[in-house]
């Protein structure tokens, strides 16, 4: 019975004498519109756990302040290699970049801007992760919705067209369950659309903030590079 119907139901599908139109209303018939609003739960579900991650992410990653400030304070009174220790081992994009330029500061300006630049993309795609989906989501998920509920109209008017005794009762109730799915794919964008863009925000005032830090140490090293050169080369000989 089952090796039967098989061959049956793909024949129904793709019947050469079936129009084109009739495919796709046999399938969006046979798909229904639940399996849209259980794609939007669990795409929500995503959501969440990327909203949640990102936001403890974002608090571990804190910018140290008093930290900065002591490392650009023993960088004009003792050195780089000083203030690299203080630094050494600090979360936070801004004290990332820090290292990086202070580990390669007796390079020159040049190279240190290189390493800057470099440290700073690196930086910002370990912040962005994983804030594409929730950008992605936000755009999409009300267009799926959408689609969702062109499917229960789709089937409502169908079931109308069989039983038109029924009256207009019957679409009314097939349109008003087939509208949840629109509902549920704005209520998913929503939050996926705000959180996106206040992370977005957070990750470019750390950028900017990285950047200013490493303006400051290459400020240092544009003015005293003589010295500094001087002063490594004196320690490596002895």
């Amino acid at each position: 019975m089952t090796s039967m119907a098989l061959p049956t139901l793909l024949a129904q599908v793709i019947d050469p004498a079936a129009s084109i139109d009739g495919r796709l209303l046999d399938l969006m018939l046979r798909a229904g519109s639940q399996w849209v609003l259980w794609l939007l739960l669990g795409l929500s579900l995503m959501a969440v756990a990327v909203v949640l991650e990102r936001a403890f992410f974002y608090l571990t990653q804190r910018r140290p302040e008093a930290i900065l400030d002591q490392a650009l304070r023993v960088m004009r009174e003792q050195g780089y290699a000083a203030a690299l220790a203080v630094v050494q081992g600090r979360p936070s994009m801004s004290a990332a970049v820090a290292r990086d330029c202070l580990r390669y500061a007796a390079d020159g300006a040049e190279s240190v801007q290189e390493h800057a630049a470099a440290a700073v993309q690196n930086e910002r795609l370990r912040y962005e992760r994983g804030l594409a989906f929730l950008g992605t989501l936000g755009n999409n998920a009300p267009f799926v919705g959408l689609f969702g509920t062109v499917l229960g109209i789709v089937r409502a008017f169908h079931d109308l067209s069989l039983n038109s005794a029924s009256g207009s009762e019957a679409v009314m109730a097939g349109i008003a369950e087939a509208l949840v799915a629109t509902g549920v794919g704005l209520l998913v964008a929503l939050p996926a659309v705000a959180a996106f863009n206040l992370y977005a925000r957070h990750v470019e005032s750390c950028v900017v903030g990285a950047e200013g830090i490493s303006h400051a140490i290459l400020a240092h090293i544009k003015r005293v590079p003589q010295v500094e050169t001087a002063v490594s080369e004196d320690a490596g000989a002895s």
